[in-house]
């Protein structure tokens, strides 16, 4: 396995990250003298995240060595995060193919952005963990907002058909639902953009002060992955809503519910 810059993990780096695993033996305290019940599940994680992370470790590293398997990497990773979601998103018709279509076109349209105009130069070392983050928050995104807009609309049919008679477009009559759901969607990444640095000092950022780089640089990085974040995001929710929308919408401007 390889650790910082590419260097083999020594016996050093493990004994660290046994030391590391004393809280996490805290935790199973607690939850022992509390009588959580959580002694499995916490041992079941910390096995689980250190497989996880070991073969994530090993493919990256193997993508880093072999840039035409970047892409391909990108596309399993963007149809696993579409599966995901597709699954949150059950019930509504093509829910995998809504995900996938809401997380690509958001994660393209700022991997465009960011290595089209040069904000990092286009190799797989920038441009894996970038897709990586685009892609996660986007499917997070597309959940939220896709299974809020199905459950606004599958609850409050009538609402909705009642505006419909009215002769209100079918547009308008979502409208206020349309934009719960987005903006459900983005209320995380808002709150985390408003407090960073004051509630909370985000992964890149730390880690970027663990790998030697200045307190400015650090923060210049975190500023770019939270403002290209903020417009993946808003850009998956979008995308999802119409989509999820137009699924329920059909010839006659009629709202049609799937059946189960």
């Amino acid at each position: 396995m390889a650790g910082p810059g590419g260097r083999s993990v020594t016996l050093h780096d493990a004994l660290e990250l046994a030391i590391v695993l004393v809280l996490v033996a805290v935790a199973v305290g607690v939850s022992l003298g509390f009588r959580l019940g959580l002694e499995s599940q916490l041992a079941v994680a910390v096995v689980r995240a250190l497989v996880q992370l070991a073969a994530v470790a090993a493919v990256i590293n193997f993508v880093l060595e072999h840039p035409p398997f970047a892409a391909l990497f990108i596309v399993v990773m963007a149809a696993a995060a579409a599966l995901t979601s597709g699954h949150r998103l059950k019930g509504i018709p093509s829910a995998a193919g809504i995900a996938l279509a809401a997380i690509s076109i958001a994660t393209a349209l700022a991997l465009g952005i960011l290595f089209g105009l040069g904000v990092f130069d286009f190799v797989p070392r920038f441009l894996v963990p970038i897709a990586g983050m685009l892609i996660g928050n986007s499917m997070n995104a597309t959940s939220v907002a896709g299974a809020l807009l199905r459950d606004e609309i599958e609850s409050k049919t009538l609402e909705i058909e009642t505006r419909l008679a009215l002769g209100v477009g079918v547009r308008e009559a979502l409208a206020v639902h349309v934009r719960k759901a987005v903006t459900t969607s983005l209320i995380p990444l808002i709150d985390s953009t408003k407090n960073v640095g004051l509630i909370l000092l985000p992964g890149g950022f730390v880690g970027m002060l663990l790998g030697g780089a200045s307190p400015a640089q650090a923060a210049q990085v975190q500023a770019i992955i939270l403002f290209m974040l903020l417009g993946a995001v808003a850009v998956a929710g979008m995308v999802t809503v119409v989509l999820v929308a137009r699924a329920y919408v059909a010839t006659g401007e009629r709202i049609v519910i799937p059946v189960r």
